[in-house]
């Protein structure tokens, strides 16, 4: 894949998961204001969040982590790449449905593992509801990362980033029909909209697992459910995932640790999460899209013995990764108050909640270029099938994030699981960076990386400046009712504008660059 194959493939997974993200917005503007940061949005939070994470630790994380790169290899070389495919397919099927009968039947200690704090709670009670509901999703969506895992290795990333927009969109739906439906004012009211979020949880992975289902074979892949048996490939395929694997539970213990901090706070579990929806918006769109793409990049050109196109790939993809992100990290630490009051201050979502999810925003906004350097500097390990390096610097950062999660909480309350996050992803970006040194020139910032970055820093600094100035005049129409929306609109244009005027004129990048890559 040329270099500019590369970004193209970056905008595209980039263009349809910020569709994702946006309507993740509405998504969470309406939970927001039909729940806001009671027991119930609590409940469901900690609900949906609980087949997430061993997501990432089965699929996003470990196994594909795996899978794509001997399965790019295969697809290169000719070696039989679908029997490889339908071998990982039934395996991960197999085992998956057992994990998932497990889960919904001591869904009362994955709850008390996630959220102990909800004990002798109603949260805990309607925690373990809803989780029983939403828990069979880890099966469809970890089937449908490998499904997105074959599509993007051969080079298609149309339907696997299309996919998660389903999600959000029947996610509307379930709580507009709810909410036409009945009353949703009092507590029983909440309740339902809380069981109608369930229930659309499994749902929308049957339907994202269809989309990608019916690409995959399309292209040439129809994946059956079958008998799993073991080959000498998938046990390979294991040892390789298992280090992974590690890795990738280590970095869920993280996120547990901030939930278990948050579960003691009221709210503090509902504020975080619509935080973190609005960091991942950014995160989503450069880091992830990078991620899926330079992944089989990389491996293809390791096995072609193509050094210099990987090193040119590795840093292309980093230097549009942060040319987008820093002035994001810096635009959520400057105006933070301005997006959380205008997005979702409204219903049940109160001034207070307003001002505890503004800070964590700011917070989380300080790490936000940490999160997206993980995501070009790791595929420089998994593309050579070195997965133990990861989870030793992994271990190290889950030690450092307990520590300043769990120790300052008592000084600074919910606050603490934020601090804890930013940190501990710089720590990360630090080890990665030391342990690439040992791969040679291949994984080496140069010299256009290095001279782009400074300028890239400096426009983002100056617009943020901008954007504080602007946003203290423009304040008294923040609270304006439907006027507030337009006066957002026009302070977000204004960084982008001012971002990118100042970074084209100083050479940071080239507008052309990006609208080359935006028409393909």
């Amino acid at each position: 894949m040329k270099p500019i194959r590369l970004m193209a493939g970056f905008f595209t997974v980039g263009i349809w998961t910020l569709l994702s993200r946006v309507m993740g917005f509405v998504r969470d503007i309406m939970i927001a204001a039909f729940l806001g940061t009671g027991p119930v949005a609590e409940a469901f939070l900690i609900a949906f969040s609980l087949p997430n994470l061993f997501r990432r630790f089965f699929a996003e994380g470990a196994f594909n982590m795996a899978f794509v790169p001997m399965f790019s290899k295969k697809v290169e070389g000719g070696d039989d790449p679908h029997r490889f495919a339908q071998d990982a397919f039934v395996g991960l099927g197999g085992v998956l449905t057992i994990f998932t009968v497990v889960g919904v039947i001591f869904m009362p200690a994955l709850v008390t593992l996630m959220a102990s704090g909800f004990l002798g709670t109603e949260r805990f009670d309607l925690a373990v509801y809803y989780g029983r509901i939403a828990f069979p999703y880890i099966l469809f969506i970890s089937l449908t990362a490998l499904l997105s895992g074959v599509l993007n290795a051969t080079g298609r990333f149309m339907a696997a980033a299309a996919a998660p927009v389903l999600l959000n969109i029947i996610f509307v739906l379930a709580l507009i029909i709810t909410g036409l439906a009945c009353d949703c004012a009092g507590p029983d009211g909440q309740a339902t909209i809380g069981q109608s979020l369930a229930f659309a949880v499994p749902l929308a992975g049957i339907a994202q697992l269809a989309v990608v289902w019916i690409a995959a074979k399309r292209a040439g892949y129809a994946l059956r459910i079958g008998r799993p048996k073991i080959t000498p490939e998938l046990k390979r395929l294991a040892i390789i995932a298992a280090p992974a694997a590690l890795a990738g539970g280590v970095v869920q213990i993280n996120l547990l640790v901030g939930r278990q901090v948050a579960s003691f706070f009221d709210g503090a579990v509902a504020w975080l999460s619509y935080a973190d929806r609005l960091y991942q918006l950014p995160l989503g769109v450069v880091g992830i899209a990078i991620g899926v793409v330079l992944l089989p990049d990389l491996s293809r050109r390791l096995r072609a013995g193509d050094e210099a196109g990987g090193r040119d790939a590795f840093n292309r993809a980093s230097e549009i990764s942060l040319a987008l992100t820093i002035p994001a990290s810096v635009a959520l630490m400057a105006i933070p108050l301005p997006l959380v009051s205008v997005l979702f201050e409204r219903g049940a979502f109160t001034s207070d909640d307003t001002a505890a999810t503004a800070l964590a925003v700011a917070i989380y906004g300080l790490g936000l270029p940490a999160f997206v350097l993980q995501k070009t500097l790791q595929p420089l390990f998994f593309a050579r099938e070195d997965t133990k390096r990861p989870f030793y610097y992994a271990l190290m950062a889950m030690i450092l994030n307990a520590a300043l999660a769990i120790g300052l909480s008592p000084l600074i309350g919910f606050a603490a699981a934020a601090i804890g996050t930013s940190l501990t992803g710089w720590a990360m970006v630090v080890l990665l960076m030391r342990g690439a040194r040992t791969m040679g020139d291949a994984a080496q910032f140069d010299a256009r990386f290095k001279r782009r970055l400074g300028r890239i820093v400096l426009a983002a600094i100056t617009m943020g400046v901008i954007l504080v100035v602007t946003s203290t005049i423009m304040t008294p129409f923040f609270g304006a009712g439907t006027l507030r929306y337009l006066a957002l609109l026009v302070l977000v244009l204004i960084g982008i504008i001012s971002y990118f005027a100042i970074g084209h004129l100083i050479g940071a990048f080239k507008l052309s660059e990006f609208r080359r890559n935006l028409r393909r």
